[in-house]
């Protein structure tokens, strides 16, 4: 029998409060992140940002316990799905890869490589598929793979998005129906998803179809919503920790919230759609900045489904997906990160101060129209964290 890797994907988060800085430094030192006129700077730049933004972002940590459970999540996740494989007879054995904090990409490839398997399954833990989060991870990945013949002979299969899968539709349905049936009127209790934003042009202009999945998705959970409950619900769909002076998804949360106070809503289940884990973004953004917004708004209960972590339903699904890529036809990691429209990405010719095609993709996280303009934004307690989802 073949034994098969699978390769768990996230982005990564600091663990502890001392973590923070070294992690600030690792995410803004990749030229990915901040693209600058010559190499020369990235390091010095990169020791500037994480210090001037340390304890902004310590504050937040502190206000969820004092760092990210991300890591601790996704390696539960992996033991779980390991088991859930090995129970149907499948000999894998499960990896986990950070972009920007440990484990790194470098270790779980190393780790992987050293137990000898005889194929890769690449599963990305975002649902949906954007080139922000499984496309950076996609490429990470690509990299290590060009620069390594052992590892590059490896048949690979990777998982691009699955966001319609039936059991992602039904563990996210069965959630949401509990916190339904909280509210002291489920009929009319509104359910709320709140998906992490990307900006505009990443749809309009670099193909991006994260927002075709979010939207697409949404429809499917209500309607396997309406199946367990009986009984259709009001929803609306929203984007959260947008940055920067350029348009984001609408309708931002923040606003969305407020409208939907302002029209009377008592009852609000709250979604972390496009998030499988808790993190920085459920746990500090949605339960503390969020659910205050609703309440000066006048929504009287605010209920926030938990996010997926190793519910049954979820693993089970995940492990269906592992198996399907088995069965199925290759998938390399070009084919994974690819878009549908040509977009230039990288490298650029030269450097551009402003905010066009190229860096709308690979600094569209950081939103700057100008490098004055980004240390404002740095400065200002909204910075690049909040578009990356970490703050």
């Amino acid at each position: 029998m073949a034994r098969v890797g699978v390769l768990l994907l996230n982005l990564g988060g600091p663990e502890r409060i001392e973590d923070v800085g070294p992690f600030l430094y690792n995410l803004f030192a990749d030229p990915e992140i901040i693209r600058l006129p010559t190499p020369l700077l990235q390091k010095p730049l990169a020791w500037l940002i994480s210090t001037l933004r340390s304890n902004k972002s310590k504050e937040a940590y502190r206000a969820i316990g004092g760092g990210s459970p991300l890591r601790r999540i996704t390696e539960q996740q992996a033991r779980e799905l390991q088991s859930e494989l090995r129970h149907r007879g499948v000999q894998a054995t499960t990896y986990v890869a950070m972009r920007y904090w440990h484990p790194f990409t470098e270790s779980a490839v190393g780790d992987i490589k050293a137990d000898a398997v005889d194929e890769v399954v690449v599963l990305p833990l975002y649902p949906h598929f954007s080139i922000s989060t499984s496309g950076s991870s996609f490429r990470e990945l690509q990299r290590l793979r060009q620069a390594d013949p052992a590892f590059s002979k490896l048949p690979i299969r990777c998982i691009r998005s699955w966001y319609d899968h039936p059991g992602y539709v039904l563990a996210m349905a069965e959630l949401i129906a509990a916190g339904v049936r909280s509210c002291e009127d489920p009929a009319s209790a509104h359910v709320f998803f709140s998906a992490h934003g990307v900006p505009k042009s990443y749809v309009e202009d670099a193909g991006d179809p994260y927002q075709q999945e979010i939207e697409a998705c949404s429809r499917l959970v209500m309607a396997k919503l309406e199946q367990l409950l009986g009984h259709g619900n009001p929803y609306t769909l929203a984007y959260q920790s947008r940055v920067g002076p350029v348009e984001w998804l609408k309708p931002y949360t923040d606003e969305a919230l407020v409208r939907l106070g302002e029209e009377g809503v008592q009852e609000l289940v709250v979604v972390p759609i496009s998030f499988v884990s808790e993190h920085i973004e459920t746990l500090e953004e949605i339960d503390i900045e969020y659910r205050e917004i609703a309440t000066e708004a006048g929504i009287r209960n605010f209920v926030r489904v938990p996010a997926l972590d190793t519910y049954p339903t979820f693993i089970k699904g995940l492990a269906d997906l592992v198996q399907q890529a088995q069965a199925g036809p290759e998938v390399n990691l070009d084919q994974a990160a690819a878009l549908a429209t040509q977009v230039k990405l990288y490298p650029q010719d030269k450097w551009a101060w402003g905010w066009n095609n190229s860096s709308e993709v690979w600094n569209g996280r950081l939103a700057m129209l100008g490098f004055s303009a980004f240390l404002l934004e740095l400065l200002s307690g909204r910075g690049p964290l909040h578009a990356l989802g970490l703050l």
